[in-house]
């Protein structure tokens, strides 16, 4: 399979390197690749003539997105939509990286991929605005919606990713306040690689989510990685109102696997399980 991958050296690009490292793969960074201009795109994906584009270019800082609201909608809307009428030029088929943060987190309990969106901040409205063009342009197209990512190669359009920021706040010996009151699933990159490889090799379009398995609040996640990481620093909860962070975020955002369950492949491994194997990888923890 010929696959055109975009955003080539985030974490979740890398690991998807990786994880098609047997297939005829052409991986294109931000700076070989802007999704947003629109001559480029074309020219990329006839050039390449791909069976399948993936996606995983964006512009995910949510705080940032608050304010600079022209760039979330040109990367996240724009580009996508580039991508999208692209490949329906070229016959190829898109998978699309989408989030959690398409929903408001009123629900209370797993989101389905039928229920309908209502994202409460820019980044989320960014990210529906891209999933609609895609659905308009397309019938060849995966949308895959995931959250809380950590991966080897970090997050490069955040300076690391949270799990690595944990880990530095540890470091530096002072305390440490996380947020209680926003659930949703941390996602090993590894994981969710593995589950596109195969995803793509079907003709399931659509919506998909995809992530570990169980669910935390921000500041579960924090602790679980003090205690594997054997570290004992000063952590304790805040609430989202306290924290005082530019963007809301949804509530509760935990992602029901729906789609993968009725084929009989939601075997995603719990996310604690995933952040063990993460942190031998990266040389936090020793292998046993």
């Amino acid at each position: 399979m010929r696959i055109l991958l975009t955003g080539a050296g985030g974490q979740l690009a890398t690991d998807l390197a990786k994880t098609l490292s047997q297939e005829e793969l052409i991986p294109l960074s931000h700076a070989q690749l802007d999704i947003v201009d629109t001559t480029q795109v074309k020219a990329a994906v006839k050039t390449a003539q791909p069976d399948v584009v993936i996606n995983t270019a964006a512009f995910h800082r949510v705080d940032d997105c608050e304010t600079e609201v022209g760039r979330a909608i040109a990367v996240n809307a724009h580009g996508v939509r580039n991508l999208a009428l692209a490949c329906q030029q070229t016959g190829a088929a898109l998978l699309h990286l989408s989030t959690d943060h398409v929903f408001g987190g009123s629900k209370a309990q797993p989101y389905s991929e039928e229920d309908i969106p209502r994202p409460v901040n820019i980044y989320g409205v960014s990210k529906l605005l891209g999933e609609v063009m895609i659905r308009h342009i397309l019938d060849r197209s995966y949308i895959v919606r995931s959250s809380g990512l950590f991966g080897v190669a970090g997050a490069s359009g955040k300076g690391g990713n949270f799990v690595r920021t944990m880990l530095r706040l540890a470091g530096e010996g002072g305390p440490i306040q996380v947020v209680n009151d926003q659930c949703f699933s941390p996602t090993s990159t590894a994981d969710l690689a593995s589950k596109i490889a195969w995803l793509i090799t079907t003709t399931n379009y659509g919506i998909w989510h995809i992530t570990n398995a169980g669910e935390a609040s921000w500041y579960d996640f924090a602790a679980k990685i003090f205690q594997l990481a054997n570290l004992r620093p000063n952590l304790s909860p805040t609430t989202t109102a306290d924290f005082g962070a530019k963007a809301r975020r949804p509530s509760y955002s935990v992602l029901d696997h729906g789609r993968l369950r009725a084929l009989g492949v939601d075997n995603l491994p719990p996310w604690e399980d995933a952040l063990s194997r993460y942190l031998t990888q990266i040389e936090v923890v020793s292998p046993v």
